[in-house]
């Protein structure tokens, strides 16, 4: 599949997640809210932290991290959240930068944006706003954002280097990249990378650790680190992999931990 394919399809299956989370039916990655998916997206946030939060930003949120629990973020600063769904971690990280600050996201799908925007709304935060545009072509100016956060998203992306390119130029020198992602320890056989269900269901777009490590040096990133913050067993994606059309069992073994999720840190140079 094509760059643009991939894009589309994403943008479908994340605008019918947005439906379905204004509807009370939302689910994780896949369709089935009963799914091997829940695993990664299960019991990411503090009860503290959702109870804060519209039913509807929690419900619709497909992240494989807590990327506002990890990532340092000060009063005052300017965040940019990539792939930023329902708005769970805008609104979170919004409370944490303070009125002195200001958080946006950038997230692609119609359905997500209007979704996020009304979340917004019922939270009653201020300093936020939500952008629609790709994270190829972020519509913000050079140097303006002091951190970037993302949530299971970057892995989505077709054009990875350009994604990478793209948040350093934003981001000010010495802005932090903190991000959490799907990551892949070792290779995957090209059939399942080639699954476009895998694609859009977190896990088949995600770079290997390496090679992530490689796209952050070369897009000018330093200080990198890759924390693995969960890692998958074959027996955790059963259900997910039978959704996808595959078999659980003929599989197991190119999967079984070969897949984790991960924070991933880095910083653009204080000089640049």
């Amino acid at each position: 599949m094509n760059h643009e394919d991939i894009k589309q399809a994403v943008r479908q299956r994340y605008g019918e997640a947005a439906l379905q989370a204004t509807a009370g039916t939302a689910s994780c990655c896949s369709k089935n809210p009963k799914s091997g998916c829940d695993p990664i997206t299960a019991d990411l946030y503090t009860k503290n932290e959702t109870d804060s939060l519209p039913a509807e930003a929690v419900s619709a949120s497909f992240g494989c991290g807590n990327p506002t629990s990890l990532a340092q973020l000060d009063p005052g600063e300017i965040v940019l959240d990539l792939g930023s769904g329902a708005g769970i971690d805008v609104l979170l990280s919004a409370r944490r930068v303070g009125p002195s600050g200001k958080v946006y996201g950038l997230d692609m799908t119609d359905e997500m944006l209007a979704l996020a925007r009304e979340n917004q709304r019922k939270a009653g935060i201020e300093n936020a706003e939500f952008l629609k545009g790709d994270m190829e072509a972020i519509p913000l100016p050079d140097n303006s954002v002091d951190v970037i956060i993302s949530n299971c998203v970057i892995n989505l992306a077709a054009d990875k280097d350009c994604v990478l390119a793209e948040a350093f130029r934003v981001l000010k020198p010495g802005g932090r990249f903190a991000v959490s992602d799907v990551v892949i320890r070792g290779s995957l056989p090209s059939a399942l990378r080639g699954n476009i269900e895998l694609w859009i269901g977190c896990v088949a777009g995600a770079l290997e650790e390496q090679e992530y490590w490689q796209k952050l040096t070369r897009a000018g990133f330093i200080d990198i680190s890759i924390e693995p913050t969960r890692i998958y067993r074959a027996e955790d994606a059963r259900a997910f992999l039978a959704e996808s059309g595959l078999e659980p069992d003929a599989v197991a073994h190119d999967v079984d931990g070969k897949f984790m999720s991960a924070f991933v840190r880095a910083r653009t140079p204080a000089g640049r």
